[in-house]
This record gives structure tokens, C-alpha cells and sequence, in this order.
């Protein structure tokens, strides 16, 4: 077996289609099926069911998966010593995102990062925190930006930034006037249009809206803050939205109005994570004072 026979069974077992499995891997379907056949031969087990509707892994292909999973984690990481050993600041990072932070972060931290490594590669990958995390485990990421809390072991956590909460609501509404900060009772008997499943934003709005007697927007979940900006400007309801999702740049909408919470405010701390074994672990931490430096004049508190 040869790395090349991996990346298709993990192809296979991630799409379970050996057609869309061929595409991703840029081979031909016969190819990547003979060679799946190969290896089958060669390990002498089945490792999938093939029906005409789907295609299964076996118990035993699920296990050679995992280890397939982990040499190739293993092989990327020998790649990216050899990488690291040329010049960490002139290769390729490869850096994960979720999507209601990558829009508003990534315009101030990507012109310090070229300013600071003019020849460094950044490859932007803006994925939910779920694709991210698994990424970085599968050696397909350097780096992931996440909000706080992410369990596992596997990943170094390096904080950034906290940024607050702040609630939008249509211009008519009984808060749309108000003068200053108001306290988080303020959110009681509110019914907040949140984002879909997936989305670690829609987590934390919830938990904020339970613990003040606030609930969701039954009928509705939005795909994205601009879905819900929009919605809160068309009067539809009110909604959470992190600070840097309000700040310059991003454009006012006029029938939004911002009202801030006092202290202490609802908020998310966002920090880098990259595997422990990660052969940037030395370059990395510069990466991560780069970004603290670039946001340090922003409305969040540098961690």
C-alpha cells in the first residue's frame, strides 16, 4: 500500500460515493477503484459494502480507516518539518476560520500578517467550528481561529481576543432609543432570531438568552449575520451580533439600532489552536502576536 491508496479510502469513507471520491482526489473512477480493490486484495478484507444506493464501510474498514486517517496526518506532519526546516516564513499556512468571524477578523489581521511575512502563503479556509476542529486533526489545517470553549486534547490553544455581544433591534422597537449601556434583564420576554444548527454563534446567543429570560424566534434561522441584520432592519425582530460584526468597515444599516450591555456584557473569546505535534509550534506564536497587534486597536480586549 502506498499513501496515494489512503487518500482514496479516506476519500471513499468521508463522500461514500466512489465517483465523487474520485473527483476530490483528481483520479479517474476505474483508477481509484482498482487501486481501492488492491488494497482490499492485499489486506485480505473487505473493507466496504457496495450496493448500487451507498456505499458502506465494513467494521474492519472502519477501523483501517482511522489509521489511514492517522499516517496521513502523520505523513503531512514529516512535510510540513521539511517545510518548516526551509523557511516557516516564506511556506504555505493553511488557516481555518468560522464564518461569523472570518469576514469581520480577516481584513484587519491579513495586511499585518503580509506586512510582517511578505512571503508567507495564507490559505483562508472559512468553515463551522465542527469542520475546522476536524481538519486540523486530519492535518488538512495549520492553524484554526475559534471561539472558546474547544474540547481536545490534540490542539494547542493560544487565546486572542474577547469581544461582546451587542443587540440589534428595528428602530421601533422600546429599546431603540435608549441612552447608554442597559443591563442584560433587558433581554427578558425577548424572542431573538438566531442563526441555523452548526453555527457556534447560535450556541452562545442561547445560552445567553436562557440565562436571562429571553427565547428564539420560533419559524425563522438564519444562514449568516447579514440574514439577520437584515431581518432586524426589516423589523422582523432582534438579534445578538458580535462587536466586530458592527465595527468599521461593515456598513450601518439604517433601520438597526445597536444597543450595548453594561458590565459585565455577554461576550465570546476567540483564540488560534494547532495541533501540539504541529512542526510550526516555534512559528506559530509569532503568528498569534501578529494578530493580537492587529486587533489591539479594535472594540475587544486582547487576551
Amino acid at each position: 500500500m502506498n499513501l496515494s491508496d489512503l487518500r482514496y479510502l479516506v476519500a471513499v469513507a468521508d463522500l461514500r460515493h466512489f465517483g465523487r471520491a474520485a473527483e476530490s482526489c483528481f483520479v479517474s473512477q476505474p483508477t481509484l477503484s482498482t487501486q481501492i480493490k488492491k488494497l482490499e486484495k492485499e489486506l485480505g478484507v473487505e473493507l466496504f459494502e457496495r450496493n448500487p444506493r451507498q456505499v458502506l464501510l465494513t467494521a474492519a474498514g472502519a477501523r483501517v480507516v482511522e489509521h489511514a486517517r492517522q499516517a496521513l496526518a502523520e505523513a503531512d506532519a514529516i512535510r510540513d518539518v521539511a517545510r518548516q526546516a526551509r523557511d516557516p516564513e516564506s511556506g504555505t499556512l493553511r488557516v481555518g476560520v468560522f464564518p461569523t468571524l472570518a469576514p469581520y477578523l480577516l481584513p484587519h489581521i491579513v495586511p499585518a500578517l503580509h506586512e510582517r511575512f511578505p512571503h508567507l502563503e495564507l490559505l483562508l479556509v472559512e468553515e463551522k467550528t465542527e469542520v475546522v476542529v476536524q481538519q486540523l486533526r486530519d492535518g488538512q489545517l495549520d492553524v484554526g481561529v475559534l471561539a472558546l470553549p474547544i474540547d481536545e486534547p490534540t490542539l494547542h490553544e493560544e487565546p486572542l481576543f474577547e469581544e461582546d455581544f451587542v443587540l440589534a433591534v428595528p428602530t421601533d422597537h422600546v429599546l431603540a432609543d435608549t441612552d447608554g449601556p442597559v443591563d442584560l434583564t433587558a433581554l427578558a420576554g425577548e424572542q431573538l432570531l438566531l442563526l441555523e444548527e452548526g453555527h457556534c454563534l447560535r450556541a452562545q446567543a442561547l445560552s445567553v438568552c436562557q440565562l436571562n429570560g429571553a427565547g428564539e424566534r420560533k419559524g425563522f434561522r438564519a444562514t449568516s449575520l447579514e440574514t439577520l441584520r437584515q431581518m432586524v432592519a426589516a423589523g422582523v425582530g432582534t438579534t445578538l451580533l458580535p462587536e466586530l460584526a458592527v465595527h468599521e468597515p461593515v456598513p450601518h444599516y439604517d433601520g438597526v439600532r445597536l444597543v450595548r450591555f453594561s458590565v459585565p456584557a455577554p461576550s465570546r473569546q476567540i483564540a488560534m489552536y494547532w495541533r501540539t505535534t504541529s512542526a510550526f509550534d516555534e512559528f506559530l506564536p509569532k503568528v498569534a502576536d501578529i494578530v493580537r497587534g492587529a486587533v489591539r486597536p479594535l472594540p475587544v480586549r486582547v487576551r
